[in-house]
């Protein structure tokens, strides 16, 4: 069987779809809708390619009045939620994308669609260029689904309008201004969902990559109001806690730790080749009379095709650490081979930090 995500959009899929669809679509054409999806093409598409794809396919069969057609696509969502195919279906995604391609004029129908479909299949994608056309309008929507009884209609209010959503379109006029999306936030900072607390606290990392100051404000206003409310903040604060911020460390408890000692930091694979593992080990030692919290992390210096390096920052564990205790950690970094990095032949390097200040950096050899 493929492990390749984009195969999970099969024959088996498409054949069980098009038993749907002959349900909704009046004289519908099975052989000629899986001819269609599987052109000559499929097998060089990417899974977002495949989505789209299968998204222009849909339209083909639908009715091509855009206001009959979100009947349709309502009855197959009900179809399918017959047949026991329920929520968070990743391989239906190009459902919304066909909302997002042939409704963008259609202002309420699709925002209609949307509402229904998205607890089906998330929209989380497909509300964004209904926010970039539409701008307040969409937001008060935006606003009113934050109070919505269904997780997923709430999930989606925070979701769909975080600034930087990875593989989405992003939301340039919130990169710049994000105070828009706040009284989403604030709506749903205390939701009962942890699926939609966890989107707030995501929304508030996006926010933190281009307006620390603001999420640092909200980390004040927000704090000790509830462990669920800290969970938040912590989880939306990460960027900010790896780039080493004094403040948002400060407000979690770990404070300038000036007495927890470093000693024996040893590279213990000096020559890594792709496909093993780097590892090394250090120790902590807490030389104060009282207890530290500490925050453990590395950096890793990774060689850039330049010449140049680009830290990436990991996290090891919180914990705290009582007077004169030592700590042995030892550790690993693979360096399997992945798309999403490309590995470049020659001097990289190791860094311990300890609350947000880098103590020492090492160096390594990378065999490509």
């Amino acid at each position: 069987m493929s492990t390749l995500l984009k195969d999970i959009y099969s024959k088996e899929l498409f054949n069980g779809f098009s038993l749907i669809l002959n349900e909704v679509v009046p004289s519908f054409n099975k052989n000629r809708f899986i001819q269609l999806i599987f052109d000559k093409e499929w097998q060089a598409k990417e899974l977002k390619e495949r989505m789209s794809h299968a998204s222009y396919v849909l339209s083909v069969f639908l009715s091509s009045d855009y206001r009959k057609s979100v009947v349709q696509v309502k009855k197959i969502i009900s179809l399918l939620q017959e047949r026991g195919i329920k929520e968070k279906t990743i391989e239906y995604m190009f459902i919304p994308d066909f909302i997002e391609k042939q409704g963008i004029n259609y202002f309420e129908e699709s925002v209609e669609l949307i509402e229904t479909v998205t607890q089906f299949t998330s929209c989380e994608y497909a509300v964004r260029p209904f926010i970039i056309r539409f701008g307040n309008r969409m937001m008060k929507q935006m606003h009113l689904w934050s109070l919505h009884k269904s997780h997923h209609v709430r999930r989606l209010a925070s979701e769909g309008s975080r600034p930087r959503l990875p593989w989405a379109i992003a939301l340039p006029g919130f990169k710049k201004d994000p105070l828009p999306v706040l009284p989403i936030l604030e709506n749903l900072k205390n939701d009962p969902s942890e699926y939609v607390r966890r989107s707030v606290a995501n929304n508030l990392n996006d926010i933190a990559k281009d307006h620390p100051g603001i999420v640092i404000s909200i980390v004040k206003e927000w704090s000790k109001h509830s462990k669920e409310t800290d969970e938040i903040l912590k989880h939306g604060c990460r960027t900010l806690l790896k780039n080493g911020n004094t403040q948002v460390l400060s407000n979690f408890g770990f404070k300038e730790a000036k007495k927890i000692l470093m000693i024996n930091f040893r590279i213990l694979t000096p020559k890594v080749k792709t496909g093993h593992s780097l590892e090394f080990s250090f120790t902590l030692h807490n030389t104060n009379n009282k207890k530290e919290n500490i925050r453990i992390e590395y950096g890793l210096y990774y060689l850039r095709q330049g010449g140049q390096h680009s830290r990436k920052v990991f996290k090891i564990s919180e914990r705290t650490i009582v007077p004169n205790e030592k700590i042995d950690i030892k550790r690993k970094q693979s360096f399997k081979l992945i798309t999403t990095r490309t590995f470049y032949e020659g001097e990289h390097k190791l860094s311990i930090i300890i609350n947000g200040q880098e103590r020492a950096v090492k160096k390594f050899h990378l065999l490509v």
